[in-house]
């Protein structure tokens, strides 16, 4: 076979450090039209769903993206903004405030950017983007606390799928998980006792993290003891009993039994046992999206409140928030120790050999 290379990289361009953050991904547009595209790539990618390719394909082609995309949608809507998708809008304000507090630490030798795992802006357009920078040390941050093979994993999957097109790769650090990193920890603690200063406290506190198929627990997937170790970390932060808070999981899909108890089933239960108000935080999702806003801030508060229920509220995810910038900047400067920005002398030297290089063509 013969080895094409991208050549996406000119000599004697002055080298610069790299930090790309990613979520998951959006639609285009609340449509089913834009929603069957994204799912298509979503729900193909075998990291998500560890099923036989042919029988996964028929059940995807054959039934799912005909009924799903609609539906989707219309949930979709409920929470688009003007300037778009809530994921996409919150993503980019963290890479802003990111690009902003890196580079106060380490001046024009950095570059800061942002790519989705499914849709746009992706890992490809973004790899090339910080490559034509210059960028040969490169620092990924998938803004997933908790580790799990569907989330991290497949980030890295597409890393590596992207890199085997290039000819000249960079340093490559790649942040998997930070589950018990103090800084995220104490800027979740921060948002909830923000909330209860105005809010008061509620009789129940519940973390809902995403869910996952109970058997990638059983084939050694962490997700589910970071989850937990997560919350107990932070409920220690404030100050929380046992009888304060539950952790449960939300966003099942299909027929397999997911990972338990259910955030819906939970909060449809909670008021035949006297618990009245419950407050909710998704310590799992880095920024709000159609599974905290509409999912928890909508469907679970109408079967909390349908079941008997008085009191809901959904604490709204970190966002840009200062603390959590903050804390990103922190991780990001802890995972970057070891290397080093050229010194101004090598910067001229570099320029100097890309305009001699380019008198010579």
């Amino acid at each position: 076979m013969r080895y094409q290379g991208v050549a996406d990289f000119s000599h004697g361009q002055p080298t610069k450090l790299g930090v790309l953050i990613t979520n998951l991904g959006t639609p285009e547009a609340p449509t089913a039209s834009a929603l069957r595209r994204y799912l298509s790539e979503f729900l193909s990618d075998p990291r998500v769903v560890e099923a036989p390719r042919l029988i996964w394909w028929l059940i995807l082609h054959g039934i799912i993206l005909r009924l799903r995309p609609r539906r989707s949608a219309k949930s979709y809507r409920k929470v688009w903004t003007e300037q778009g998708s809530p994921l996409l809008v919150h993503t980019e304000a963290q890479c802003d405030a990111l690009r902003k507090a890196l580079k106060q630490r380490w001046g024009d030798h950095i570059e800061v950017a942002f790519a989705m795992r499914y849709g746009n802006p992706s890992i490809p357009d973004t790899l090339t983007q910080l490559q034509n920078a210059g960028v040969r040390q490169l620092l990924v941050l998938p803004l997933y606390p908790q580790y799990s093979g569907s989330t991290s994993g497949s980030t890295f999957d597409a890393l590596a799928r992207d890199f085997i097109q290039r000819r000249w790769l960079p340093d490559l650090r790649f942040i998997s998980h930070y589950p018990d990193f103090g800084p995220y920890i104490e800027a979740m603690a921060t948002r909830i006792r923000r909330h209860w200063e105005t809010a008061g406290r509620a009789d129940r506190l519940i973390f809902s993290f995403h869910g996952v198929p109970q058997r990638y627990l059983r084939s050694g997937d962490p997700y589910h003891c970071e989850c937990h170790k997560t919350a107990r970390l932070l409920a220690k932060h404030l100050a929380l009993g046992e009888s304060d808070y539950l952790v449960t999981f939300q966003s099942r899909f299909g027929r397999e039994p997911w990972l338990q108890p259910y955030t819906d089933e939970t909060l449809k239960a909670l008021p035949a046992t006297g618990v009245r108000s419950v407050q909710v935080f998704c310590p799992g999702f880095s920024a709000d999206c159609l599974e905290t806003l509409e999912e928890i801030g909508v469907e679970n508060r109408d079967y909390f409140l349908q079941a008997g229920g008085e009191r809901y509220e959904y604490i709204s995810a970190l966002n840009a928030l200062p603390e959590h910038i903050d804390a990103l900047a922190a991780l990001i400067d802890c995972n970057l120790a070891g290397w080093k920005v050229p010194d101004k002398a090598t910067v001229e030297a570099q320029k100097a050999l890309a305009v001699a290089m380019g008198a010579a063509k």
